[in-house]
């Protein structure tokens, strides 16, 4: 069994908001579901760490999430700042069983345990975002990656956010600090595209391994965490 990531797929099946308008995003998601299929098998794990659809609501998730049903593997999704249908973890997981999205399942203040290792995660937040109020919304993440974390019972835990925990331009300290703290050594995050890309950190700071994972910076194929 293999684990891989990807972030930002950015579906809009069930509304009218396609990127292939954006450049290097033509006919994307027939692109991921070529690349996906050929690569992960039904054995195998992918993360899918937010901007996941552009859906409002649940009603016009469906369509997007039968899509991610059908691809090959098992599906582990976490928050994304587009992802304005995300809900309670039981209305979400209502959604699921009643819908038969069997491959999917969510972090949302928990975790997803393997042998030898976990899941963990959460959105994040971005240290200059103009959209959120500062401290209130920090330190909510803050304690949603700490309970996370702190619910798996494995020593290898792998973090997957949303938001980049820092980038060329910035940091935020106080996700690094509990990051480091917490003994993570891989930290898997999205959210940047395009131009904003280029400020991505792909190296290792403070011990942690870190790398953008958002599909278009990875060709709209999922990155491929580790085998096990």
């Amino acid at each position: 069994m293999s684990l891989y990531a990807i972030a930002d797929t950015h579906l809009s099946f069930g509304t009218d908001k396609p990127m292939d308008s954006f450049p290097g995003w033509s006919d994307y998601t027939k692109r991921l579901e070529n690349n996906w299929n050929h690569l992960v098998t039904d054995g195998d794990f992918v993360v899918i760490a937010g901007d996941i659809s552009w859906a409002m609501n649940f009603d016009e998730l469906k369509a997007d999430f039968d899509f991610i049903n059908r691809l090959n593997g098992r599906k582990i999704i976490i928050k994304g700042n587009h992802d304005y249908w995300w809900n309670t973890m039981k209305k979400m997981n209502a959604f699921i069983e009643e819908n038969g999205f069997n491959t999917i399942q969510i972090v949302h203040n928990n975790c997803v345990e393997f042998d030898g290792f976990s899941v963990c995660g959460s959105r994040g937040w971005f240290f200059d975002s103009e959209e959120e109020q500062d401290e209130k919304v920090l330190n909510r993440e803050v304690g949603r990656i700490k309970t996370s974390i702190e619910s798996s019972h494995q020593d290898d835990k792998i973090v997957f956010l949303h938001y980049p925990p820092i980038t060329a331009d910035g940091r935020c300290d106080e996700i690094l600090d509990l990051l480091k703290s917490e003994g993570i050594k891989e930290c898997y995050y999205g959210h940047l595209h395009g131009i904003a890309a280029h400020s991505a950190v792909d190296e290792t700071v403070d011990g942690i391994r870190l790398k953008l994972i958002s599909a278009d910076r990875l060709g709209f194929t999922p990155y491929l965490i580790k085998k096990f």
